[in-house]
């Protein structure tokens, strides 16, 4: 069922036209994803859509009684209201209700006179509060705190959290309130890793309709069932998930290059074509007429064609170069029986880890748990509560924080000669190459987007001698484009690379070890796929069942692997064992994220299939 209809949107804001031409219809259970360029007018859509601002042009047609859920920006609450108090605000009117029916309990016990018309009230009221969700109220919070991971917000005063806490209350708070049409831009920002895979399944069993924004290609991945792509003003619509979107826009672009190829070809033909008949019109004797009215109509023939665009094969993106500068030791950063405390409870302890030169290690674990504290760490910043950390003699370190603060009163440029020595030509040079151009590079900081100033602290690490990279979030802020920039950028960087990362296909992508940090740290010599599996291995979500003496042992069946004699289970272990090194060979060495996955799931099944080999192996010995 059709709930909003958008025809024919257009927009500016400063003479500049934001959209121009932007049509989408939306129906009552469809998981559409809106992505584009930084800058190209996706936040301005969706405060079209949700009556926050005027379209200049075109109209939006909304199904009646249509609530929007949207978060555009943080509301202020009473200064005395918690965290939780917030969540409960998506119940005001079920709050009111049970409000209601514990006044009539206590009415209904003290006049008794009233008794017959309070029971009658009292059952309207009940029929209510259960026909709306009621008595779920409880297990519906408990489940968004638990998801969400809520729980060290739900008892400070809303008003004394972050930014990025407050956002996540929010957040849940409008995902409780259950909206008709649910816009959510850039949702997993502020979401560890396990917040961001609950969010995926519940938002794939939301009642409602959902279009949301987002740079997190696996979320697109796995959420959306269609991508509405807004270019140039206009909105093309794909219906399939960001890998389809992204094989189908491949194909359309190539059948649109080789129109305007043909296009062209036609064009230059008849160009020729009316500069010939021209030239044949003045050279006969006399000037012939009939070839001047032939070449005059071949002309308006010509202007009546409409122009095919010449398709853009490729995005413009940051020009990403990183290059090593000179050879680090050995042994990068050494950790001893590391630990941190800020409050009687440690952030993690007992983490032993060397880091050798051209590592990838990927840092990841829940919001909390320690990871850019690790950073810092790292850096020099902090001291460890306990153990050691020794940093090798040549180390030369390029650090990303996701908090990137700038002096408000420089400009752009000063800020990238204040870090690069150079002069301003070089300057404005080098700022080009990361889409600065023009009178943009004399900006005051404090006009730059997140994902310009991410690009501009990009440009200074690229310029810098180092041959150790520290990031801290690096995707945030950037589109896909500039993302796939900096990945391709980070494949061929030949020195050591360190970060911490919420971007599952970023941590897939590049990184052979992971990290994840808990009170108890675990290194994992694979990416981040590779380190989930291992940890559902570990500690599998369903509970053991529970021996019976009474119940017969389970018969053999067609998968297990048939009895066989000493020798040879020996020489099948020892076969097993060699291709489980060839895997494990190739998991390091691989970057492609779907390739990864097969290869984990090889890996899995073959030591499943190594440990059952081992116990037959025991039992004949």
């Amino acid at each position: 069922m059709m709930i909003c209809d958008i025809q024919h949107l257009s927009k500016q804001f400063g003479g500049d036209d934001i959209l121009t031409d932007v049509s989408l219809f939306i129906q009552s259970h469809d998981r559409i994803g809106l992505i584009g360029r930084n800058g190209s007018g996706k936040t301005t859509f969706l405060r079209l859509l949700a009556r926050l601002d005027s379209p200049d042009a075109g109209t939006i047609y909304q199904k009646s009684g249509l609530s929007i859920g949207y978060l555009e920006q943080l509301p202020v609450y009473d200064h005395h209201m918690t965290g939780l108090d917030v969540l409960w605000t998506a119940f005001a009117s079920l709050l009111d209700l049970r409000q209601s029916l514990h006044q009539l309990e206590q009415e209904m016990a003290t006049k008794t006179d009233q008794l017959e018309s309070l029971l009658v009230q009292y059952t309207k009221v009940t029929e209510a509060f259960e026909r709306q969700g009621g008595y779920l109220l409880e297990s519906k919070v408990d489940r968004m705190i638990n998801g969400l991971r809520l729980h060290p917000l739900l008892n400070r005063p809303f008003n004394q959290l972050s930014g990025g806490e407050q956002t996540k209350i929010c957040l849940g708070r409008m995902l409780l309130s259950e909206p008709d049409l649910l816009i959510l831009d850039e949702p997993t920002n502020h979401l560890d890793l396990e917040a961001v895979e609950w969010l995926e399944s519940f938002l794939a069993h939301y009642a409602g309709a959902v279009l949301l924004v987002s740079h997190d290609r696996v979320f697109l991945d796995t959420v959306v069932t269609s991508i509405a792509e807004l270019e140039d003003g206009e909105v093309r619509l794909y219906q399939g998930n960001y890998t389809y979107y992204m094989m189908e826009k491949e194909r359309l672009l190539l059948e649109q290059f080789h129109a305007y190829q043909e296009q062209q070809k036609k064009i230059k033909q008849m160009k020729d074509a009316i500069r010939r008949l021209r030239q044949w019109a003045n050279e006969a004797s006399p000037p012939s007429e009939k070839l001047f009215r032939k070449a005059k109509s071949m002309e308006r023939a010509l202007e009546r064609i409409e122009r095919i665009k010449r398709p853009k094969l490729e995005a413009e993106t940051p020009d990403l170069i990183f290059t090593a500068q000179g050879k680090t030791s050995r042994t990068v950063y050494r950790l001893e029986d590391v630990g941190v405390s800020f409050t009687e409870s440690p952030l993690f302890h007992s983490l032993t880890v060397d880091i050798v030169a051209k590592d990838r290690l990927a840092i990841v674990g829940a919001n909390g748990s320690g990871k850019t504290t690790l950073l810092q760490l790292l850096l020099g910043h902090i001291q460890p509560t306990s153990g050691l950390i020794s940093q090798g003699p040549s180390v030369k370190i390029g650090y990303l924080s996701q908090h990137i603060d700038f002096p408000d009163d420089q400009r752009l440029i000063d800020v990238f000669r204040s870090n690069i020595v150079c002069d301003e030509g070089t300057a404005r040079k080098r700022l080009a190459q990361f889409l600065f151009f023009g009178p943009r590079v004399f900006l005051p900081v404090t006009a730059l987007s997140g994902g310009e100033r991410m690009r501009l602290m990009l440009s200074i690490l690229v310029n810098s001698e180092l041959n150790v990279l520290i990031l801290d979030e690096p995707t945030n802020h950037l589109d896909i484009e500039s993302r796939d920039a900096l990945e391709e950028a980070l494949e061929s960087f030949n020195g050591t690379l360190i970060a911490v990362s919420h971007d599952r296909y970023f941590l897939n992508r590049l990184f052979t070890k992971t990290l994840w940090l808990g009170q108890t740290p675990t290194l994992y010599h694979g990416p981040y796929a590779y380190a989930v599996s291992k940890r559902t291995v570990a500690s599998p979500s369903a509970e053991p069942k529970q021996l019976s003496l009474n119940k017969k042992s389970p018969q053999p069946t067609p998968s297990m692997i048939p009895m066989q004699t000493s020798r040879q289970l020996e020489e099948t272990i020892q076969q097993a064992e060699q291709e489980l090194f060839l895997l494990e060979s190739q998991l390091e060495q691989t970057s492609d994220y779907e390739r990864l996955m097969k290869l984990s799931t090889s890996r899995e099944e073959l030591v499943q299939k190594i440990d059952e080999l081992y116990e037959q192996f025991l039992a004949v010995e």
